[in-house]
């Protein structure tokens, strides 16, 4: 009975006219609708007891006394009156899709704005960096790119190798030529010069290490061009800690080009002068050239040798020759090894005389000239001679290394030397 009741209260069940007007004396006091549906339209009940329920008999709102309709339902096109949907919990939730849309928008925008503060520039004539590629500085001549040193850059004295240094001097240099627009195919070579086969090809090298990085550390690389002689190019580096601007290395190069086929030297063509004339800076070179000839060595007057020496595959540039940071490599492999754990270099001069091809097999020829080994320890700079050369004997690469004690600039802030060193 009240499910029949309960569902007569929302479904209306139709009567006759005459029905619709009749009153049944209630048993609380007063006059009450037999039945009532959801418009409030009195209807009789059809409950075999008689069973009298009111639904929806809310009494009429008033405003200024006068009553005010409340409209229950609409009609439709037949006159039939149809109920509003049920008010339930799930219809009356907010639109959580407008919400997190605007709460995701928000966010995305905020990130924006927070990826983007390390990528202004500092200063009006500076490009931005923001991939770390490096940018052109100072009316676009001089190029600057930031390099951090990783965990597998440095040695065992926990700082970076000279040969870490050596490959950022490279990278920044085919860098400058990328960026400045005048990369052609070539590896580091200019449209021009594409188009005549030649390539550049370092002659000689100038190195000075003031302190060298650790890990963890940011150095800044600055680079620029200049003329050289009639048929050269001089390329300079200063190295920076990004973070207190104090000078970690000094490095100047003189760079001539070779026919890519025949692998001879050749002049530098008038379009190719052209082409990278503007990006030469009249300035002196940040190094002074050391005009010292460089003894010959051989098996007779050499105090180390280093043989069987043989370049890899990954040793090899695009331009199918050994890269030039690999020399370096080379020569330390005949220094002694007191030199070696007891300092560190401090400066290198290297004069290129011919590549090196992968088929090479090459030796390492060493002299301690000054402060031999047996007072390392209480000496001050030693220098070495060097000579990487093929084993039929032709020349590939003469250096000389200056080396300083590896502690000693560093007692007042440590204390005592490591355990291991001593």
């Amino acid at each position: 009975m009240v499910a029949t009741a309960a569902t007569s209260a929302f479904l209306p069940i139709a009567s006759s006219a005459s029905d619709a007007s009749a009153k049944t004396p209630g048993k609380l006091g007063g006059s009450i609708p037999s039945r009532i549906d959801a418009t409030g339209i009195k209807l009789k009940s059809t409950a075999s007891r008689n069973l009298q329920v009111k639904a929806n008999a809310h009494a009429s709102p008033k405003v200024n006394g006068t009553k005010v309709g409340v409209m229950d339902g609409l009609k439709t096109e037949d006159g039939v009156t149809s109920s509003p949907p049920p008010r339930t919990f799930i219809n009356q939730l907010p639109d959580w899709s407008m919400l997190l849309a605007a709460i995701t928008t928000i966010f995305l925008a905020a990130e924006k704005q927070w990826m983007m503060l390390d990528w202004k520039p500092r200063r009006p004539d500076m490009l931005a960096d923001p991939f770390g590629l490096g940018r052109i500085v100072q009316d676009g001549l001089i190029f600057r790119q930031n390099f951090s040193i990783r965990s597998y850059e440095i040695g065992a004295d926990r700082t970076a190798s000279i040969e870490t240094l050596m490959n950022h001097l490279q990278e920044t240099a085919l860098n400058h030529v990328k960026t400045a627009g005048l990369l052609g195919d070539g590896f580091g070579s200019t449209r021009e010069m594409c188009k005549r086969n030649l390539i550049w090809v370092v002659s000689k090298m100038q190195v000075i290490v003031d302190q060298y990085p650790t890990w963890g550390d940011v150095v800044q690389v600055d680079t620029w061009v200049a003329a050289s002689g009639k048929n050269g190019m001089r390329r300079d580096w200063l190295v920076r800690d990004s973070n207190t601007g104090d000078i970690l290395t000094r490095a100047s190069s003189v760079w001539v080009m070779m026919n890519k086929e025949t692998r001879r030297l050749a002049k530098i063509p008038d379009e190719v002068r052209e082409e990278i004339g503007g990006y030469f800076v009249d300035s002196l070179p940040v190094v002074d050239e050391d005009s010292r000839k460089l003894p010959k060595l051989n098996g007779d007057n050499a105090d180390y040798v280093r043989t069987g020496l043989t370049p890899r595959w990954s040793d090899l540039d695009v331009n199918q020759h050994v890269n030039n940071v690999k020399y370096v490599g080379w020569i330390l492999e005949s220094v002694p090894l007191p030199i070696l754990e007891t300092c560190e270099l401090a400066g290198m001069t290297l004069e290129y005389r011919r590549e090196c091809m992968r088929d090479s097999v090459l030796q390492s020829l060493t002299s301690v000239v000054s402060n031999g080994l047996g007072d390392l320890a209480s000496s001050g700079k030693v220098e070495c001679q060097h000579l990487l050369r093929l084993e039929a004997g032709a020349e590939i690469v003469k250096g000389r290394t200056e080396w300083r004690p590896k502690y000693g600039n560093r007692m007042e802030s440590w204390g005592e030397l490591p355990a291991g060193n001593a």
